[in-house]
């Protein structure tokens, strides 16, 4: 397990906090191996992100749980799982093709092949993660993200999360995740990982290690 920063102070984040995460999440994202399979037009992909990720944040904040760093420099949105309601879904999936307009077409693939290989078993999903490019390398990510563990390992809830770069991979191996299959977007798009952890004690089902056809 990886120590966690008792530099960082961690709060649940509220709509006033709102305009902060978004630029902290698109700013972040602009850099992901998956920004430049779904934006690869450079001038179009920050104007693209902020508009999706106004809309991420304001989802996460109305239907999950969204934690923050007190100083502004990272965000984590959570979402207790099985599935969300048919409403909250088809309210999500209308927010995405606003937000992306000709870029909708890969946002709404990616998110159908992630969605066709989440767990079925009840678990807390790390939906979107990220820390400030001049925050990063400083245990931010790690006081973030186990300030939510600690909350829900006493619980027996496992964690589930799609790790999109070796870097954010590299962290939840740390922080107690095990990677299953991993998967590929298509058109030479990147690798993508999924990984399950499990508080001690708490079984990882079996279900979670068995590929699907789209993995490599």
């Amino acid at each position: 397990m990886a120590s966690i920063s008792t530099n960082v102070t961690v709060r649940q984040a509220t709509p006033d906090d709102a305009g902060r995460l978004i630029g902290v999440l698109a700013e972040t994202f602009l850099h992901d191996p998956v920004a430049d399979w779904l934006i690869p037009d450079h001038d179009d992909r920050r104007f693209i992100s902020y508009r999706y990720f106004t809309h991420i944040v304001g989802h996460g904040l109305q239907y999950g749980h969204v934690d923050m760093a007190a100083d502004g420099s990272a965000a984590a949105i959570w979402y207790p799982r099985p599935e969300p309601s048919p409403a909250v879904a088809a309210d999500h999936r209308v927010g995405v093709r606003e937000a992306t307009g000709t870029y909708a077409p890969k946002f709404v693939l990616i998110e159908t092949m992630l969605e066709s290989h989440h767990p079925p078993e009840v678990h807390h999903y790390l939906a979107y993660a990220a820390v400030s490019p001049g925050h990063q390398g400083r245990g931010t990510g790690t006081a973030l993200l186990s300030n939510h563990h600690q909350q829900i390992d006493p619980l027996g809830m496992p964690a589930y999360v799609h790790a999109t770069s070796t870097r954010n991979r590299d962290l939840y191996l740390r922080l107690g995740y095990l990677p299953g299959p991993s998967m590929v977007l298509p058109d030479g798009g990147p690798k993508i990982w999924r990984m399950w952890r499990a508080p001690l004690g708490i079984t990882i089902p079996a279900s979670f290690f068995t590929p699907h056809l789209s993995d490599r």
